[in-house]
């Protein structure tokens, strides 16, 4: 029997009877995960549940209802949530909307790409992090939550090194009196023993990896995913359109999937005659693009929060003009602040708003004091 990845402040929450939330995706691991700690930890006195976050159209058709069979299996409740804006298609076609905005308002001197990176996963954080914790501190107060996630050291650089146990902030309520924990039962686990668990409990995998090959499953085309199992993903019937949809998006944006990878040349077949052509001509703007925003200089790119570092001379000026000019040519979109002499005014506009929300901020520290 393969031991779960124990800490003291897990056995300490569990002999208190803490709420258990297993967060399932339909994939491999979150399987194992259930069945993993439900082989160890049935006779556990807090509430144990199943929780789903749907991300939309872009999901597998095939998850919920994988979810919804690892929940009969183990006798557990499922909940399934959803961002109330849309799903992760809606999500990246929003950020791009806004990218356009802000470039056109100058609130950005460089545009922002739609997708999420793995350096920045929002879809992680915003549609699934975000979203299940919400829901489990209204469902849960005054109780200690640990949310277990089927994370495995093997799978990457990033998640060999973390954490087994961490406190989740966002289960933290001080209104709901609720606390909580991020817990990683199954991360020294091999896939050998994922696959194991799922032969001696006799529950089928997802579809995804027994009729498809998949080697993950997360959304059908997915910004990790390799790019074998991207044409695989591509040779799903139900997932042409949304191929087609977010090529679209690549071709708006002139921003690839996967940062030099376009997803229109994962499956060129599917894409009707003039959708090729626009994205031929998507890559050939993506270099104008990135060849005009090149110019601008470190100390001119805003910073973390938004706002200008410094104030531009004349010069600098004159050539942030011809950039944003250029971008907006290359991209086909339409922009404000188009000469050295508007957009000196508007960095002078947000030099004065930025120490005007300094100087706010400062007060209000002062206040608390």
């Amino acid at each position: 029997m393969t031991q779960l990845a124990r800490h003291p402040d897990i056995d300490r929450a569990l002999a208190a009877g803490a709420v258990i939330s297993y967060s399932v995706s339909g994939g491999k691991d979150s399987d194992a995960l259930v069945l993993a700690c439900e082989r160890e930890l049935r006779g556990h006195p807090g509430p144990r549940t199943l929780i789903h976050s749907d991300l939309g159209r872009i999901e597998w058709q095939e998850s919920l209802s994988q979810c919804e069979r690892l929940a009969d299996k183990v006798g557990l409740d499922l909940i399934v949530v959803r961002r109330t804006a849309g799903g992760m298609i809606e999500r990246w076609q929003q950020r791009w909307s806004s990218s356009v905005r802000r470039y056109a308002g100058l609130e950005t001197v460089s545009l922002i790409l739609p997708w999420s990176t793995p350096a920045m996963r929002f879809c992680t954080s915003e549609l699934k992090t975000s979203i299940i914790c919400r829901e489990l501190v209204r469902r849960f107060p005054g109780q200690t939550i640990i949310n277990a996630l089927g994370i495995r050291a093997e799978e990457s650089a990033s998640r060999a090194v973390a954490l087994i146990c961490k406190e989740q902030p966002l289960l933290s309520s001080r209104t709901r009196q609720t606390s909580g924990y991020t817990w990683l039962p199954i991360h020294h686990w091999s896939i050998d023993q994922v696959w194991a668990i799922h032969e001696e409990a006799q529950f089928a995998p997802h579809v995804a990896y027994t009729q498809h090959g998949m080697s993950r499953v997360s959304c059908s085309f997915c910004i990790m995913a390799t790019e074998a199992d991207l044409q695989r993903s591509a040779t799903v019937a139900q997932h042409q359109g949304i191929y087609q949809e977010l090529v679209d998006l690549e071709i708006a944006s002139t921003f690839a999937f996967q940062g030099g990878r376009w997803l229109g040349d994962v499956a060129p077949h599917l894409l009707r005659s003039d959708q090729r052509d626009a994205l031929d001509a998507a890559r050939e703007r993506a270099q104008r693009r990135q060849r005009a925003e090149a110019r601008i200089p470190a100390h001119l790119r805003f910073d973390g929060a938004g706002w200008p570092r410094v104030m531009p001379t004349p010069t600098e000026a004159a050539m942030l003009a011809e950039v944003r000019c250029e971008v907006a040519r290359a991209v086909g979109i339409a922009i404000d602040f188009q000469t050295a002499e508007s957009i000196l005014a508007r960095y002078d506009a947000l030099m004065e708003q930025r120490g005007q929300r300094a100087a706010r901020v400062t007060v209000q520290e002062a206040m608390a004091l």
